[in-house]
């Protein structure tokens, strides 16, 4: 099994492409040791000293290092071994019944009046910026809208990561300005 591996705009965080389908519905995120007990692989994962943090997307795998002293040439080759080991043994990536990283629509908020606006900004979202953004190991969500502002959920590799900030001031905001005129401003939760 070759898993090749890419950097992020986030350096404490490493993208791990498997070459396998790793979810194939939705996305799992674990911060910490007691989240991953849902996913043998988070686990696994979690049990290699220096791992802060796990994000599993469609297929890939992002790994954030703690800011322990650990540096990638420490941590990697473990992580690779953990995610061979893995997926040779047959394993499941989620525990039968394990909830999925990705809330519910109910925990989100807006106002029934800006339904059509949500919407929009649904579309936008799942066409045009979790694409790029899960190419950086990431993902965005939508939490909700009140007052022209959109609120988003920042996972994986942009969870934390120093140039979020800008994607979102500069990238997701400018766009959702553009196609929604009454959108002011986007912040992250």
């Amino acid at each position: 099994m070759f898993i090749q591996t890419e950097a992020t705009p986030n350096p404490a965080t490493l993208k791990f492409l498997p070459g396998r389908v790793v979810m194939p519905e939705s996305t799992f995120e674990a911060r910490d040791a007691e989240t991953a007990e849902r996913s043998p692989l988070a686990s696994r994962l979690f049990d290699v000293p220096g791992v802060a943090g796990v994000y599993f997307g469609h297929d890939f795998i992002s790994v954030t290092k703690a800011e322990d002293g650990n540096e990638w040439p420490q941590v990697k080759p473990a992580i690779l071994g953990a995610i061979m080991e893995h997926f040779q043994s047959g394993a499941p990536v989620l525990n039968e019944g394990a909830a999925l990283a990705g809330q519910s629509e109910a925990d989100e908020f807006y106002d029934e009046s800006d339904a059509d606006t949500v919407a929009t900004i649904k579309d936008l979202l799942e066409t045009r910026v979790r694409p790029a953004v899960a190419s950086d190991g990431g993902d965005i969500t939508f939490r909700g809208y009140k007052e022209g502002v959109v609120f988003l959920e920042m996972k994986g590799a942009c969870s934390g990561c120093p140039s979020s900030t800008a994607t979102l001031r500069h990238g997701v905001q400018n766009l959702f300005r553009h196609f929604l005129p009454e959108v002011r401003e986007v912040q992250a939760v």
